[in-house]
């Protein structure tokens, strides 16, 4: 696939944002979600990014993390985790599964759910992500020594192909973060319209970009630069 020079540098400048800690605003495609998530690197997350996140986007704040390091978190897809009816004929109209794993609060939170807490969480699991990666020795059992489940903070397991598998915001922020150097544990959350109530358009999240100095890129850039 070929991409415009304004395509190029809108991937360019959400890699650049991504590797000094920014957040980024990525719009996944019209024919799927047809939805614009803000994404941070989970280690650069603090309060006021949550606060950000509750307040102008809206969506669930969830932590996407890559094949690898949910296996060695040993993270199930909590679809095939629940012994309960209704998850039988789990059928999706913009993807053929969920990805959705366990619910999680660092053991150090009180309620789990303050800007502070969802932090500490968060930011957690972006170090334990890198350690990971770095072949530290992190595992299931160091996992659960930091985390307890149920809790506050939604976690995602990414395709083990990523971009090749699947095309999520779990995917095109993993693999945003890898070109970034940064740590395979992102933070996703969806803008919503306060008005409408649905999915904030794609020209509206733009302008909240432009706005606020942030990068918005269109999911079929980053799929074009970085499915290889």
């Amino acid at each position: 696939m070929t991409q415009s020079a304004d395509s190029t540098a809108a991937v360019d400048a959400a890699i650049a944002a991504f590797a000094d800690g920014q957040p980024v605003l990525i719009h996944d495609f019209a024919d799927r979600e047809g939805e614009t998530d803000i994404v941070y690197p989970a280690t650069a997350v603090d309060s006021d990014a949550v606060a950000r996140l509750r307040n102008d986007a809206g969506g669930l704040i969830c932590v996407a993390l890559s094949d690898a390091v949910s296996d060695a978190f040993g993270l199930p897809f909590l679809q095939e985790l629940v012994d309960h009816p209704a998850a039988a004929d789990h059928e999706l109209a913009y993807d053929e599964r969920s990805s959705f794993s366990l619910t999680v609060n660092h053991r150090e939170t009180f309620t789990g759910i303050t800007d502070d807490d969802r932090a500490l969480t968060i930011s957690e699991l972006g170090t334990a992500a890198a350690a990971v990666t770095s072949d530290a020795g992190y595992d299931e059992r160091d996992f659960a020594a930091a985390f307890r489940s149920p809790g506050h903070v939604h976690l995602l397991r990414a395709a083990p192909e990523l971009l090749a598998d699947r095309v999520g915001h779990t995917e095109l922020g993993i693999a945003l973060a890898a070109a970034a150097d940064q740590p395979p544990a992102v933070v996703v959350c969806e803008m919503l319209d306060d008005e409408t109530g649905g999915a904030r358009s794609p020209g509206d999240a733009e302008a909240y970009a432009d706005r606020h100095g942030l990068v918005y890129v269109e999911g079929e850039a980053l799929l074009s630069a970085l499915a290889d």
